[in-house]
């Protein structure tokens, strides 16, 4: 497994990174016995990142990777990533902050993890729900995450680089957090190249090129989108999290691009994870998994490496179509 430099932290850190989300599932939705192959399968692999949050499964992913890691020294383990996620309607968001990471290093089973990432999304003021802070209030809790670091219960703050991008482009150069998780597909790669005038999804406006202004640590997210790159079958966890990214969508940029560019030998999957892998301002990319052939293909797919530049540059040529509209 090759590996990569996470920004100012100076860890280095898989190409590829475990993710416990939902949408995957391996570790949420077919009990202890498949979870435990895909976490020994993973570390057999080189893969040494787990990323998960306290929401996943309501707890049950970190609650699998704590039971896998039971008895595990820090020097035979896994780094790990976890967030919390606050309702800024609810008060004291400190006490929720405090209260969710214990929870999630008592699940786990750690004292500490590398980093602990605030998973709201960031939206422009005036428009923050329940699930959203605006920018003012993400940078406050930077200032409020650093008592996690004071108290050892972890290295280095994340932040969720989701929500309105102008929002979401101020955090990131107020320089406060070392760690950005940040949208990145074949469908939409607008965190590193400019969108086309007719672009009809989020156009997050080259921010990769701001987290590195700022030596951020990059773990990039949704490589598959959300699943329509990797299988024609929908499960019913595809959770669009960008504007416009809905199943009706995503299915219609993806059968633009598969139309126009045809993915063999590689299976569509591995051709989307490579695609990610040519992007150096990728730290690493957390991959989703539902079933342990979905982690060999991701484990041959990073063997391969990035696609060519005569692949990359077809696939910017037809996202310049107006298919893209969808």
């Amino acid at each position: 497994m090759n590996h990569r430099r996470f920004g100012r932290t100076n860890l280095q850190v898989p190409a590829i990174t475990f993710g416990g989300g939902w949408v995957g599932g391996v570790l949420i939705h077919d009990g202890e016995a498949p979870a435990m192959a895909a976490l020994d399968m993973a570390w057999g692999g080189g893969i040494d990142w787990i990323d998960t949050a306290a929401d996943y499964g309501k707890g049950v992913s970190e609650t699998m990777i704590g039971r896998w890691l039971v008895g595990r020294a820090a020097a035979d383990r896994p780094r790990v990533s976890t967030k919390f996620r606050l309702d800024p309607e609810a008060g004291d968001l400190k006490g929720q902050m405090m209260k969710s990471v214990e929870a999630s290093l008592d699940r786990l089973g750690l004292g500490k993890v590398e980093v602990i990432i605030l998973h709201n999304q960031i939206d422009a003021e005036g428009h923050r729900g329940s699930r959203s802070v605006d920018a003012k209030l993400a940078l406050e809790m930077a200032e409020t995450m650093e008592a996690l670091r004071e108290q050892g219960l972890c290295d280095w703050l994340g932040m969720t680089a989701l929500g309105d991008p102008a929002a979401v482009a101020s955090v990131v150069d107020a320089g406060r957090f070392d760690v950005a998780q940040v949208y990145y597909n074949m469908l939409n790669p607008t965190a590193a190249v400019p969108a086309t005038g007719a672009w009809n999804t989020t156009d997050f406006a080259g921010l990769l090129g701001r987290c590195k202004t700022q030596d951020m640590g990059v773990m990039g997210i949704r490589i598959f989108a959300g699943g329509h790159l990797a299988s024609d079958q929908r499960h019913g966890r595809e959770i669009p999290i960008t504007v416009n990214a809905d199943d009706t969508a995503e299915e219609a940029r993806t059968a633009a691009l598969w139309s126009e560019y045809d993915p063999a030998p590689d299976a569509p999957a591995q051709a989307a994870l490579r695609f990610g892998l040519a992007c150096r301002d990728l730290s690493t990319i957390v991959v989703g998994l539902g079933t342990l052939d979905h982690l060999s293909l991701a484990l041959a797919a990073e063997a391969k490496g990035a696609l060519p530049d005569e692949v990359l540059a077809r696939l910017d040529q037809i996202r310049q179509g107006a298919a893209f509209t969808a």
